[in-house]
């Protein structure tokens, strides 16, 4: 897909996204390129039609932005029930609505936001719709950076193939907001995530993982058919 169409589809499934809050509400906010298309359509309103609510967000990039647009923001600390969440993935399996998320590298605080919230919504492009996870991206594993070469042998020792995430610029280990690494895992088509999720999270040194189960009530699809909405399937 060409670059300049998927920022048409994202920004046009961030309006839509950034349509369902409302004034009072206690709103979880993603990160992630589709995800700051909602923070941008959100600034707009916030200052065309005097929308306020309080934003939660999952990232140190998400905070600035929201900042930047004059949104009002907090933690969970002040408030550890939301109203909604809305992020983006990098796939979305159909059927079960099962993600993979944290190639932005946020996965462990989205993570928290998400099961803070009382509606889940995921904003994505049509490229970003699989049959079965391990399509075509990795799972991200958030690890503590202190022995993580022993974290690496376990998760291998379940299936993975496993490559460091290094920052843009190949220098140095790309680290979290939470001061941790990502292990990002190759485990191929994904037959059961649930059962894979439980195998990385009972890893010891695991802090995380992008494996999303589970825990979406509607996915919002922008594509070449215009837009499109997933509810899980019974």
């Amino acid at each position: 897909m060409p670059t300049d169409q998927m920022e048409v589809y994202k920004k046009e499934v961030g309006d839509v996204g950034a349509s369902l809050i409302q004034s009072g509400m206690k709103v979880g906010l993603g990160s992630g390129s589709t995800a700051a298309c909602v923070v941008r359509s959100l600034g707009r309103r916030w200052k065309e039609e005097g929308l306020r609510f309080i934003g939660v967000p999952t990232s140190n990039a998400t905070a600035q932005l929201a900042e930047s647009l004059g949104i009002t923001l907090s933690t969970l600390a002040e408030y550890p029930e939301l109203d909604i969440a809305i992020d983006g993935a990098d796939e979305v399996e159909k059927g079960s609505l099962n993600l993979i998320k944290g190639l932005g590298g946020a996965l462990l605080r989205e993570k928290i936001v998400r099961y803070a919230a009382k509606r889940f919504i995921v904003v994505v492009d049509e490229s970003k719709i699989v049959d079965q996870l391990g399509d075509h991206t990795p799972i991200p594993v958030e690890v503590t950076p202190f022995a993580w070469q022993a974290t690496a042998k376990h998760l291998e020792k379940i299936g993975a193939k496993i490559s460091p995430r290094k920052n843009k610029d190949n220098s140095d280990f790309y680290i979290t907001d939470g001061k941790n690494m990502i292990l990002d895992c190759n485990f191929g088509i994904i037959s059961d995530p649930v059962k894979l999720d439980q195998k990385i999270n009972a890893i010891v040194g695991v802090m995380e993982n992008g494996l999303f189960t589970h825990c979406t009530d509607e996915v919002l699809i922008a594509g070449h058919n215009g837009l499109s909405r997933m509810q899980k399937s019974s």
